[in-house]
């Protein structure tokens, strides 16, 4: 029981040489030699005496140092341990202050190994950059809820539908990532904030393709030899994503097969897995001249370091006021061989580089059909140069 309580005054305090002295209650002050001192808590709980320093005298007043003590008492009388409780509660006060920021940070390295080209595009981050951590990065994740999530995406949910769905699904990888770290979150916030928004008017649309007849006089203005029109030509000879065609090297080509690596294959999980497109004669033509602006093994350089940007071929277009896209010159194979040819859904499709069948029918199908699909871009070829247009047959090989 206490007895007497606040022996100690402002001035007694300060005044104390070295030693301890009791403000009751189980209160110390501890002063040192230097003048500095201690407070501290005596308490005991579950038989066991136990001392919780309360900070130091210079920093912490005694009126001060008398309310925590009284704060800390109350929770011995509990029957709960003051140093144990006051360290959760640092925990929990340490989980409410990851930043989101830090979280997404923290998100995307370790998602890195499973994106294609350890995510160095960007890509899987931009959409959080541009549109979620401008506002809300610096917010405890803890604290980020619902109605938070709809006012930063509220400017963009219905003009920019396919970019705030982006948005979204990153920011719900992260909340799920925060609740794996140990942090108290609500993984229900996007989709109540989805709730909120409401259904998106916007339907997304697909990347405007040019019509296969029109390709060839396309083709032939892409005549100047530079960089952003050879990778052009050969974008449209091969029928690959932008992607794999900026980063092409020297050293995946071999005779007339250009190995595209697995990990540059978008919507591959089995990054072993290598995707041979065969050349026509007029794509190794295009490879020969593209080999004079070769540097550092990559046919298609930027000017100042790396590799064409996406942009530059997109640009190319644009300045002619087209609404192609390159893109698009996929769509235009695609087409044309559906339209033009008899080719075998599996074969039109492994020319996109899609995966076609099951997992069990992939395992039992050892080809890529190689052969067949030289034949169609020779085709492909002699259509886009001018030499020819008449219907073909591409029959399946057997497995």
């Amino acid at each position: 029981m206490v007895r007497s309580l606040n022996k100690l005054t402002a001035i007694s305090a300060k005044n104390a040489g070295p030693g301890k002295y009791s403000d009751g209650g189980g209160l110390w002050l501890v002063k040192r030699a230097d003048g500095g001192g201690q407070w501290v808590l005596r308490v005991t709980i579950h038989g066991r005496r136990r001392e919780m320093g309360l900070g130091s005298f210079s920093e912490v007043s005694l009126k001060e140092a008398r309310e925590v003590a009284d704060k800390w008492r109350g929770v011995t009388r509990s029957n709960v341990d003051p140093i144990k409780e006051r360290e959760r509660q640092k925990r929990e006060a340490a989980k409410k202050l990851h930043i989101l920021r830090e979280i997404a940070e923290d998100a995307f390295e370790s998602r890195k190994a499973e994106l294609k080209g350890d995510g160095k595009a960007g890509r899987w981050f931009t959409p959080l950059e541009l549109h979620i951590l401008p506002k809300l990065g610096k917010v405890p994740v803890a604290e980020i809820d619902q109605t938070d999530i709809r006012d930063t995406l509220a400017p963009i949910w219905h003009s920019k539908a396919e970019t705030a769905r982006k948005a979204m699904n990153r920011l719900a990888i992260c909340l799920r990532h925060a609740a794996a770290l140990g942090l108290d979150v609500d993984l229900q916030a996007t989709e109540k904030a989805r709730a909120l928004l409401g259904k998106q008017r916007h339907k997304a649309e697909n990347i405007p393709a040019m019509p296969w007849q029109e390709v060839p006089a396309f083709y032939a203005s892409l005549d100047d030899g530079s960089i952003t029109h050879l990778a052009l030509r050969l974008l449209i000879l091969t029928g690959v994503r932008s992607g794999p065609l900026r980063f092409i090297r020297e050293d995946q080509i071999s005779g007339d097969v250009w190995t595209v690596p697995g990990e540059a294959m978008k919507g591959r999980k089995d990054a072993t897995t290598d995707f041979r497109v065969p050349l026509a004669d007029e794509a190794l033509k295009i490879i020969e001249q593209a080999r004079r602006h070769a540097r550092d093994g990559f046919l298609f350089p930027s000017i100042r370091k790396g590799v064409i940007s996406d942009a530059t071929m997109s640009r190319l277009m644009e300045r002619r006021e087209m609404a192609y896209r390159p893109h698009g010159f996929r769509s235009s194979l695609r087409d044309w061989i559906a339209e033009a040819t008899d080719t075998p859904f599996d074969i039109a499709e492994t020319m996109l580089g899609h995966i076609v069948g099951g997992k069990v029918e992939r395992a039992y199908r050892r080809t890529d059909f190689l052969d067949q699909r030289r034949k169609l871009l020779e085709r492909w070829a002699n259509h886009v140069t001018g030499k020819g247009g008449q219907v073909v047959r591409i029959t399946e090989a057997v497995a």
